[in-house]
């Protein structure tokens, strides 16, 4: 048995919340600078340039089905990580990624089976209804765009649970996390690319693009990728519920968001399903 097999699959969703969301807090810093966007492709090169270096995939041979499911699956990623930072330079931390779990909530509906996922989708619907339905100012005409791309944001982040573990079935996961993010990286750089190089401007810059790929991408997405591998994607959805509550702690420690009272009872609820979800 290898080492990473040796460690609770769950305990590794766990430290890729709370590494993950820190990176996101890094990126809103960037967004003064470099548009919400051009930072999630910075993110997605510095993930690609890292992997490959380490896992170097072409020395296994790849197959024309391995690069097409690793293109989907680039495409995937970078749509889901623009959309989400284009969300939180609008909406607070921990609400855009209340409402982003609609995502994972319909991936494990869709797939799970009996009434205990179902009940525990109920529960984390309702705290993501409490959430941003009553803690946002929906007159706002940004908040209002801020919610279309995390609806985005959250249709990717299903897509990439499913196209995921299926790539992760056939190869070694973050092998296909590296390809992924090499495919997405090259197809989006005629879009992202002209305006990321505002973040060349300063060292200063350039390290924090670099700290957000590395805290958002490489280390988070490589422990979901081992993840993936050991858990089925009903299990895998509802137990990312618990990204919601490490979100809201990084945005009030990182960035002064305290929730409210809402916000409260909705990660309540939240934890509810978590805690039912991850009963054996």
């Amino acid at each position: 048995m290898i080492v990473s097999d040796r460690i609770p699959a769950q305990l590794y969703i766990v430290g890729s919340a709370l590494i993950q969301y820190v990176g996101a807090a890094l990126a809103v810093v960037a967004f003064a600078s470099v548009e919400p966007a051009s930072v999630a492709w910075w993110r997605v090169v510095t993930g690609a340039l890292v992997l490959l270096a380490w896992k170097r995939p072409w020395r296994g041979g790849l197959t024309l089905s391995d690069l097409s499911i690793s293109a989907l699956f680039g495409i995937i990623v970078v749509t889901m990580n623009a959309s989400f930072y284009e969300a939180i330079a609008r909406i607070p931390l921990g609400t855009a990624v209340s409402i982003e779990f609609i995502g994972p909530v319909a991936v494990a509906v869709l797939r799970g089976h009996g009434m205990r996922p179902r009940i525990a989708a109920v529960l984390a619907f309702a705290g993501v209804a409490c959430i941003s339905g009553l803690a946002l100012d929906l007159g706002s005409t940004g908040v209002r765009v801020g919610v279309a791309w995390i609806l985005l944001a959250a249709a990717a982040w299903s897509a990439y649970i499913v196209v995921g573990q299926r790539a992760s079935s056939t190869r070694d996961g973050v092998t296909n996390l590296a390809l992924g993010c090499a495919w997405g990286a090259l197809v989006f750089a005629p879009v992202l690319g002209p305006r990321a190089m505002a973040a060349t401007a300063s060292w200063n810059l350039i390290a924090i693009v670099v700290g957000v790929g590395l805290l958002s991408t490489v280390i988070p997405y490589s422990f979901e990728a081992i993840a993936m591998r050991r858990l089925a994607a009903p299990t895998f959805a509802l137990f990312a519920a618990i990204l919601p509550a490490t979100s809201a702690l990084v945005g009030a420690v990182m960035l002064r968001q305290i929730p409210g009272v809402f916000e409260m009872v909705g990660l309540a609820l939240v934890s509810a399903a978590v805690w039912l979800a991850s009963r054996p």
